[in-house]
C-alpha cells in the first residue's frame, strides 16, 4: 500500500476521533538516492575544479582578455578572478545540493518553522557546510530520526511566534482563537515565515486528525486562493471545519479559530515541555465532548487538493464547454489520489472526456472554495443521490409546467432536475455551499439554507410558487416532512411533483389535493438499491382550499 492510500485510510479514521500523534507515518528515504546524489555532486565539483584551472591557465589567458573587454564594452566589469573564483563556485554547488538532498526527505514538512528559516538562510546564502558524504549522512539521518522531535518543537514554535500585541492571544496557553501578526507584507504578499507558522498548526492539526501530507508551502498556496477570491477580512472554513481563518490585508494579520478539544491537545503538548508554566486551566479538557471536532463534509487528502491546484481549466467558445486538464508534474501523487480527485470533478458536475473533464459552467470558483475549504459534502450525511435522467425526464413530464410558471426546487444538488426547468424562473434552494456554488455558476438563484428552516421563512413573507418539483432526502421520515413544507408554499391551482421512495406509493399524501402516481423505478440510482415512485398533486383552486398542508 503507497502513501497516499494510508493517507485516505487515516482521513476515513479521523471522521470519527482524533488519533495520536505518535502514530504519524514518516516516508522513508533510499540510500541509493543519496548515493546518487553524493556522486553527482563529485562529478560537478571536479568539473568546476577543471574549468577554474583552465580559466586561470596561460593557455587560454590572452582569448579570455577579449571575452572580458567585450563584457565591459556591454556595461558588466568582470574579471578573471571574479569570473574563477572557485570558492564562491564551490559554496553555489554545496547550497544547491544541499537543497536536493533536504527535498528527497520529508523532514522540510516535518520541521517547524524557526528551524525551515534557518536552511532556507544557509542556503540562500550560499553558508552551508561542504557537501560531502561524512557531512551528508549523518546529518539527513540525524534530520529523520528527529522528526517525532520535531512535532513538540513546532507546537512550541506557533506558540511563541502568535503576536504579543493582541490580547486574544493569552500568554499561559492556547485557546481557541489566536491571532498572527505580519502574515503579509505592505503590498499584500506573503511574509513566507510567518505564513510558515499558520501551516504548522495547520501541520499539527491534521496530525491529530490523522490527515498526514501536508507540505510546508501548502499555506502561501492557501492565501493565494482566498486573494483570488477577493474574500479578504472574511472567515473561511479550511481543513474540513478544522479550522477557521479570516486575513485581513491591510494589517496583514491572520485570526484563526480551532476547536477548543484542538487547543487542549496544543496546550498538552506545551505542558510535557514546561509542566510548571501551563496552568491547569488550560490542560483541562473541554466540559462539551460530543464529538472530538467539527467535520461537517468530507476533508480531501492534501495530495488530492495539490492535483487539482496543479491543473489547468480553458474554455472551448465553440462548444460553450470548459475543460480541466491534469498536470504531468502531478503525477507522482500516486493512483489513489488521482482516482479521488477524479471523483470530486465528477462530484461537481464534471464529465469525463478524451483530454480531462468537461463542464457545462465555469467550475474555476467551485474549484477554488473546495480548494480553500480542503472538502467536499459527504454524500450520505447530505444525502446527495443524483437523479438519474430517465426518471428526472418522468417527473417533468408529469409537472405540466407553462411559460407563465414559476418553480421551486427544494433540494437541488447539483441541479439535476433543475437544468430542466427555466433558470430565469427557477428557485432553488440547496444545503450545501459548495453546490450552491454549482447552481449559481450554471445561472440559477440559489440558497444556501435547510429546506425546513427556509420554508418557514418563506411563509412568512407569503412567497409562493405555481410548480414545485422535487427530490428530497429519504431518510428519518424527512421525504414526508420536505413534501408537506413544499406543499404550503404552492399557490393554488400549483402543482407539485415530487420523486420518493416507491414504499410510500399509493398513500394520500396531501390531504384535498388530487394526487396521482407513477409506476415504480427500480435501480435508477447509482451507488443504491432503492426504488422510486413519482408523486404528482395539484392544489385545489383558492375557492376551495381547505387549508394549509
Amino acid at each position: 500500500m503507497n502513501r497516499n492510500a494510508q493517507e485516505l485510510q487515516a482521513i476515513e479514521r479521523a471522521e470519527t476521533e482524533l488519533v495520536d500523534e505518535s502514530a504519524t507515518f514518516f516516508a522513508p528515504v533510499s540510500s541509493d538516492l543519496l548515493d546518487g546524489l553524493i556522486g553527482q555532486h563529485r562529478v560537478l565539483r571536479r568539473s568546476i575544479e577543471q574549468l577554474g584551472e583552465a580559466l586561470r591557465g596561460k593557455d587560454f589567458a590572452a582569448a579570455m582578455g577579449y571575452f572580458l573587454e567585450a563584457s565591459e564594452e556591454r556595461g558588466r566589469r568582470l574579471s578573471i578572478d571574479s569570473l574563477a573564483d572557485l570558492p564562491a563556485a564551490m559554496a553555489v554547488l554545496d547550497a544547491t545540493f544541499w537543497s536536493k538532498a533536504l527535498a528527497l526527505t520529508d523532514v522540510l514538512d516535518c520541521m517547524p518553522q524557526a528551524r525551515r528559516d534557518e536552511w532556507n538562510k544557509a542556503i540562500s546564502d550560499r553558508n552551508t557546510v561542504p557537501f560531502t558524504e561524512e557531512a551528508v549522512r549523518p546529518t539527513i539521518a540525524d534530520l529523520l530520526a528527529s522528526r517525532h522531535k520535531f512535532f513538540s518543537e513546532r507546537v512550541d514554535g506557533i506558540f511563541r511566534g502568535l503576536s504579543g500585541a493582541h490580547v486574544t492571544n493569552q500568554p499561559q496557553g492556547f485557546s481557541k482563537r489566536m491571532i498572527v501578526a505580519n502574515v503579509l507584507d505592505s503590498y499584500g504578499h506573503p511574509n513566507h515565515s510567518r505564513v510558515g507558522l499558520i501551516n504548522d498548526l495547520r501541520s499539527v492539526i491534521a496530525t491529530f486528525m490523522g490527515r498526514p501530507g501536508l507540505k510546508h508551502y501548502e499555506t502561501s498556496n492557501l492565501l493565494r486562493r482566498i486573494a483570488e477570491s477577493g474574500a479578504w477580512g472574511e472567515w473561511h472554513d479550511i481543513d474540513g471545519g478544522a479550522v477557521r481563518i479570516r486575513i485581513y490585508r491591510g494589517v496583514g494579520t491572520a485570526h484563526l479559530e480551532i476547536n477548543p478539544e484542538i487547543s487542549y491537545r496544543l496546550n498538552g503538548v506545551l505542558a510535557s515541555l514546561y509542566p510548571m508554566a501551563i496552568p491547569a486551566k488550560f490542560r483541562a479538557r473541554p466540559a462539551s465532548k460530543a464529538r472530538t471536532f467539527k467535520l461537517m463534509e468530507r476533508p480531501l487528502p492534501f495530495a488530492v487538493l495539490r492535483i487539482i491546484d496543479g491543473g489547468s481549466l480553458e474554455v472551448r467558445d465553440v462548444e460553450r464547454t470548459w475543460r480541466f486538464s491534469f498536470s504531468y508534474s502531478t503525477m507522482d501523487e500516486g493512483k489513489h489520489a488521482r482516482h479521488e480527485a477524479e471523483r470530486l470533478l465528477e462530484a461537481i458536475g464534471g464529465v469525463p472526456s478524451k483530454v480531462g473533464y468537461a463542464f457545462d459552467f465555469n467550475p474555476r470558483g467551485v474549484l477554488n472554495k473546495v480548494l480553500i475549504s480542503g472538502c467536499i459534502p459527504h454524500e450520505a450525511s447530505h444525502q446527495f443521490y443524483p437523479t438519474p435522467t430517465t426518471v428526472a425526464e418522468a417527473a417533468v413530464e408529469m409537472l405540466d409546467g407553462g411559460e407563465d410558471d414559476t418553480y421551486l426546487e427544494p433540494s437541488a444538488g447539483l441541479g439535476g432536475l433543475a437544468c430542466l426547468l427555466p433558470p430565469d424562473r427557477t428557485t432553488c434552494v440547496e444545503i450545501s455551499r459548495l453546490r450552491c456554488e454549482v447552481l449559481r455558476a450554471r445561472g440559477y438563484q440559489a440558497h444556501e439554507a435547510d429546506f425546513i428552516a427556509w420554508a418557514a421563512a418563506q411563509r412568512a413573507t407569503n412567497a409562493r410558487w405555481t410548480r414545485c418539483l422535487m427530490n428530497p432526502p429519504y431518510s428519518d421520515g424527512r421525504a414526508l416532512a420536505h413534501l408537506q413544507e413544499a406543499s404550503t408554499l404552492i399557490q393554488a391551482g400549483g402543482r407539485l411533483v415530487a420523486i420518493l421512495p416507491a414504499s410510500m406509493r399509493g398513500k394520500d399524501l396531501l390531504a384535498g389535493w388530487e394526487g396521482e402516481w407513477s409506476g415504480v423505478f427500480s435501480n435508477e440510482f447509482a451507488g443504491t438499491g432503492v426504488s422510486v415512485a413519482i408523486y404528482a398533486a395539484t392544489r385545489p383552486p383558492a375557492s376551495s382550499t381547505p387549508g394549509g398542508r
